[in-house]
């Protein structure tokens, strides 16, 4: 699947990434995932997307963003709306898809290999337009899940399907028993 001469380049959806990796009861290690990469190919750029919630005092993914930019990974984040739904519930809304496509195209020219930490099928026609560009891209996400967290036409266009379960012995640690639960809100970001 990779080539240890092949310029590669990660992009993560960090809420697709985190939902994923809970759904099959692991949390993602950060540092190994990275070195993981490194070790495949001539890894250029490693991209992390995610919205925070700028009004609160204390946002609970803070700690991660800041360890993710001091560490190696091209942190992009914006800021998240907050709203109330018809129920009453708290929903955060911050999607992050078009700055991960704009990266995705400008950094094509540069790339042999794009890694896609997502399931999400609105990436269909970004691999379908990096394959044209001689890009070869693998996708990581689960169907292990119930519900899958890949849409089948994600899988189905990728070059390689990559099932985030199988590298939970790579890159995966215990989950934590948090004080609170730091990403309780991101789980619904839309």
């Amino acid at each position: 699947m990779f080539y240890k001469d092949e310029r590669l380049a990660l992009f993560i959806d960090g809420s697709n990434l985190y939902a994923a990796g809970k759904a099959l009861g692991f949390d993602i290690d950060y540092k190994l995932l990275r070195q993981e990469f490194m070790r495949r190919g001539k890894l250029l750029r490693a991209f992390y997307y995610t919205a925070l919630l700028e009004n609160d005092e204390y946002s609970p993914i803070r700690p991660l963003v800041d360890w993710l930019h001091y560490n190696g990974y091209s942190m992009v984040t914006k800021a998240a709306k907050e709203y109330t739904d018809s129920m009453g519930r708290r929903k955060v809304k911050g999607n992050m898809d078009i700055e991960l496509a704009v990266d995705a195209m400008e950094l094509a020219p540069r790339l042999d290999h794009a890694v896609l930490f997502s399931g999400d099928g609105d990436f269909r026609p970004l691999v379908e337009s990096l394959q044209r560009q001689g890009v070869r891209v693998s996708v990581v996400s689960t169907i292990r899940s119930q519900p899958p967290m890949i849409a089948d036409e994600l899988r189905r266009q990728a070059d390689n399907f990559i099932e985030l379960d199988e590298l939970r012995d790579v890159i995966g640690r215990p989950p934590r028993e948090p004080r609170y639960d730091a990403q309780s809100e991101r789980a619904e970001v839309e």
